[in-house]
């Protein structure tokens, strides 16, 4: 009886490690298709965007290319990273669309905001189901950080 106590503690511990790596793999993975385009953005093209008008969930306005990059017309930002009108952002072009990607310290931390989500779920299994509760409440304050970081940015 022993022995299958022991097998099924270890059973329940390597899935809820699993749980836990699966949430951050996939919180990173979400956060890296808009971060890749913010942190390595050496050859895209940069300029600014002026926001003119926002409907539905994207804003546009004139894009104004800094030296060296191409002019894009029709160019559309997500509406959560632009405050509001008026407001001269500066962006990366999403390359092969017309999309535009808040850089900067903003940008950068709206990037990774699936990552804190991912690092506050996560917490909950580490700290619960693996009862790690010093990591499940470093993860938690790490993914709460990030999150009201990128909040106060934008």
């Amino acid at each position: 009886m022993k022995r299958s106590h022991g097998v099924l503690l270890y059973a329940r511990r390597a899935a809820m490690g699993c749980v836990a790596v699966l949430i951050l793999v996939a919180g990173f993975w979400s956060s890296w298709g808009t971060a890749q385009h913010v942190l390595l953005a050496k050859g895209r093209d940069h300029g600014t965007l002026t926001v003119a008008s926002c409907a539905g969930g994207t804003c546009s306005g004139p894009f104004v290319p800094s030296a060296g990059s191409a002019a894009h017309s029709g160019l559309v930002i997500d509406r959560s990273t632009a405050a509001e009108k008026g407001e001269r952002l500066p962006v990366v072009v999403r390359p092969g669309s017309d999309e535009a990607i808040r850089t900067g310290w903003a940008g950068a931390l709206h990037a990774w905001v699936p990552l804190g989500g991912a690092l506050l779920l996560a917490a909950l299994v580490i700290g619960g189901g693996l009862r790690m509760t010093r990591t499940g409440w470093a993860a938690g304050v790490a993914g709460a950080g990030l999150l009201v970081a990128a909040f106060v940015a934008l």
